[in-house]
């Protein structure tokens, strides 16, 4: 690949083990009450708002007022949210080190502007990076291009240069179609092999 110049990594999932399962099964007696509230209650969609920048505060408040009953519980996903960390997925993190002597790294990711820090003063990995675009700051999620477009300009890179790299098919449809190359990572890829055999490592 002669033509690469840029790793542009998602984070959740990527290298970060993040699940609000780590927290609530702590909370919930059984996994059949702890499913119906992260499938019907602090669900997927709801939390994605978040990545697009609303307010956290806020967030929980609206919640809140819909569903009573889970008050606490409610409140616990954004006051207890560093135990929804579960470290860092440490066979693609200790990639970025070796990548970096070929290629400038960077991080495209859908999470919050206020719990980002979290996980930053957590791991280390974050201090090798040449730049991050993290939707919360910019008001829009992946796979919307134009978080996609603000990383370019942002830091002077080509698509076509730029291999993107994320375990959400949908956001790698969009990197394809702007021209990136990709690596759709879902569970059980290996990544640094499936890297050697493409010739990046």
């Amino acid at each position: 690949m002669e033509s690469l110049k840029n790793i542009v990594f998602d984070f959740g999932g990527v290298l970060i083990d993040w699940n609000p399962v780590y927290l609530y099964r702590e909370i919930f007696d059984t996994e059949e009450e702890m499913n119906y509230f992260l499938e019907h209650v602090c669900r997927y969609d709801w939390n994605l708002l978040q990545d697009a920048g609303r307010p956290l505060a806020e967030a929980t408040r609206i919640l809140q007022e819909q569903h009573p009953e889970y008050r606490e519980k409610i409140a616990m996903y954004y006051g207890r949210w560093d135990e929804m960390l579960g470290g860092t997925i440490e066979e693609n993190v200790m990639l970025i080190k070796p990548l970096k002597k070929k290629y400038k790294v960077y991080g495209l990711t859908n999470w919050s502007a206020e719990t980002i820090p979290l996980a930053m003063e957590r791991y280390d990995f974050f201090n090798d990076l040449d730049g991050m675009v993290v939707s919360g700051a910019e008001k829009t999620v992946k796979p919307d291009p134009q978080l996609y477009l603000i990383l370019l300009e942002r830091y002077g890179i080509q698509a076509g240069e730029s291999l993107f790299i994320d375990d959400n098919y949908a956001n790698i449809e969009t990197a394809q179609q702007l021209g990136f190359q990709t690596i759709h990572l879902p569970g059980g890829l290996h990544l640094e092999k499936t890297l050697k055999a493409r010739g990046v490592l």
